[in-house]
């Protein structure tokens, strides 16, 4: 990611933050709505994966700027969720859930070059995860 496509993430999703759990109850929903296969990843009670998602994304979002100190725990994410029984594919599902919320949570703002440097963004977050699932496979 470029510097501006860094800020561009950084500046929408301070956007963001105002709606909290409201940002990740919509996320869920819509994930479950159109991938219904996900929810048996997920505990029936959901508000601690509410906060646990809002952090994460903030985390990696503020990071952004310094990749390098948020890496290893992204990575370690990754592996986690291999316990859980995530799978590669299911990674596209979830950056498509989330862009579309971002998308609704932002409304007029949401451009294509936003919509390129938040997926962007998201790319790079679950190729680290992914890659580092795969290392923990093998």
């Amino acid at each position: 990611m470029n510097a501006e496509q860094i800020k561009m993430v950084q500046d929408s999703w301070a956007k963001v933050t105002p709606l909290g759990s409201k940002a990740t109850e919509i996320f869920y929903n819509r994930m479950f709505e159109t991938y219904p296969e996900l929810r048996r990843l997920f505990p029936d009670d959901m508000q601690d994966q509410h906060k646990l998602l809002f952090n994460m994304i903030n985390m990696a979002v503020i990071g952004l700027t310094r990749l390098d100190d948020i890496v290893p725990a992204v990575q370690k994410l990754g592996q986690r969720h291999v316990q859980y029984g995530v799978s590669n594919e299911d990674y596209g599902k979830v950056g498509e859930s989330l862009l579309w919320t971002l998308e609704q949570a932002l409304g007029d703002d949401w451009t294509p070059e936003l919509a390129s440097a938040w997926t962007e963004c998201y790319g790079l977050l679950a190729t680290t995860m992914t890659s580092a699932a795969a290392e923990l496979s093998s």
